[in-house]
């Protein structure tokens, strides 16, 4: 289970990047076209809510309950952001949905262990 919250984590930091990038892509475009879509501020949203998780989730990978819920909490709260502001940035979904998949692994994952260990 620590090896795991290691490697998301670090694919986490990764996905930021791209992210960010592409937030900054989708807002400039957003900007240009006067459509008043918010996919481009979303899209960094989430980004801070992945870096942020992954840093808790890195930091706290040995330790108790608190720090993976915490991780967990931001993954799903970057995913409600991206898929409720995702408009015509539709790689917004995606990241959403990778988000939310990661925010379950580390809530799911924290309770089955606590489970097995008593």
């Amino acid at each position: 289970m620590k090896t795991t919250k290691l490697i998301l984590s670090i694919i986490s930091m990764i996905l930021f990047v791209i992210i960010a990038l592409q937030s900054c892509a989708a807002g400039v475009s957003n900007t240009l076209q006067e459509n008043g879509e918010l996919g481009g501020s979303a899209g960094i949203m989430l980004g801070i809510c992945m870096i942020i998780a992954a840093i808790i989730g890195l930091v706290t990978r040995k330790g108790g309950k608190g720090g993976a819920f915490t991780a967990g909490g931001f993954y799903l709260a970057g995913a409600v952001i991206g898929y409720m502001n995702a408009g015509s940035y539709a790689d917004l979904k995606i990241w959403a949905t990778v988000s939310l998949a990661f925010g379950i692994f580390f809530i799911a994952g924290t309770i089955i262990a606590a489970r097995k260990n008593g």
